[in-house]
């Protein structure tokens, strides 16, 4: 299959090696002559330009920052791609964004998925995302085997924007965890208990989710090297509140969540992995934090 991948970013690099070792034709494009660079030195093929990725290609790919990206890159998929293609979209997004788009697109009879992805660039390279999965159904069923290259497991959830909002609902959970932790930690260790010790008893524990054991073995030296950074989470944090307030649901949890994240960036903290509001709340709590 001819397939063109658009940002070969930490996701979107690992996605299109996959489907190329898949043994699909693969040419990338990004704006960035570094991340192409990576994507040379990974064997894909470059374009000179997006629409020399884009007009050959059944299926298109592209793995976006945020909204204007988005709907750059989206409208000139619009102009450029042959009718009849299928346009993919992995980016993490508002719903009215990629709302927007899917207007244009279906004008020029592009058949357009929302794929959005649960896990971090570490489970992009090991082939172990999950794919939640919303536009036409037809359109899901032809790029599923693509698809099936990034992670076992793929859930379709309708024929708009369900897999933009529930990409949300699930980073709204990994963002509260981060809060959580930051509290329920700082408690501890200002009341005298060992940060190694507690690591080891949550870990062990009723609420040891996935997330929570994934970071468990890096918090426990205070290693605080990014997988996804405080900046990057307060850019979903406030897509999640956007859709809150559009659809009128208060939430209060992931407000306060938001300025924990705001004082984590204001503390210097702005690139590291976004559980740094765990040294936010120690370093509020007069807790010395590594």
């Amino acid at each position: 299959m001819r397939i063109a991948f658009l940002g070969t970013g930490k996701m979107g690099l690992p996605m299109a090696r996959h489907m190329a070792c898949g043994g699909h034709e693969v040419v990338a494009f990004d704006i960035a002559s570094a991340q192409l660079a990576l994507a040379r030195e990974a064997g894909l093929a470059i374009a000179a330009s997006l629409a020399d990725a884009v007009a050959p290609a059944q299926v298109i790919f592209s793995s976006m920052p945020h909204d204007a990206a988005f709907a750059a890159v989206s409208a000139e998929v619009a102009a450029c791609a042959t009718p009849g293609s299928i346009y993919v979209d992995t980016s993490t997004i508002s719903p009215a964004a990629s709302a927007a788009a899917a207007s244009h697109l279906a004008a020029r009879n592009i058949a357009y998925l929302r794929v959005t992805v649960s896990g971090n660039n570490h489970m992009a390279e090991a082939a172990n995302l999950t794919a939640m999965v919303s536009g036409p159904a037809a359109a899901f069923e032809h790029v599923k085997p693509l698809l099936a290259l990034f992670g076992p497991t793929q859930f379709y959830l309708g024929d708009a924007e369900q897999a933009r909002l529930m990409k949300l609902v699930i980073n709204l959970l990994i963002a509260l965890t981060s809060g959580m932790l930051a509290e329920a930690l700082t408690l501890g260790q200002k009341g005298g208990l060992d940060w190694k010790a507690m690591w080891e008893v949550i870990a062990a524990s009723a609420v040891a989710s996935p997330i929570v054991k994934a970071k468990s073995a890096q918090l426990a030296v205070h290693d605080y090297a990014p997988t996804f950074t405080v900046d990057q989470m307060l850019k979903d944090v406030g897509l999640i509140l956007d859709a809150g307030a559009d659809l009128r649901v208060p939430m209060g949890l992931t407000a306060l969540l938001g300025q924990m994240l705001q004082g984590a960036a204001a503390q210097g903290f702005a690139g590291e992995d976004y559980a740094a509001v765990i040294k936010f709340a120690g370093q509020a709590a007069g807790v010395p934090q590594r």
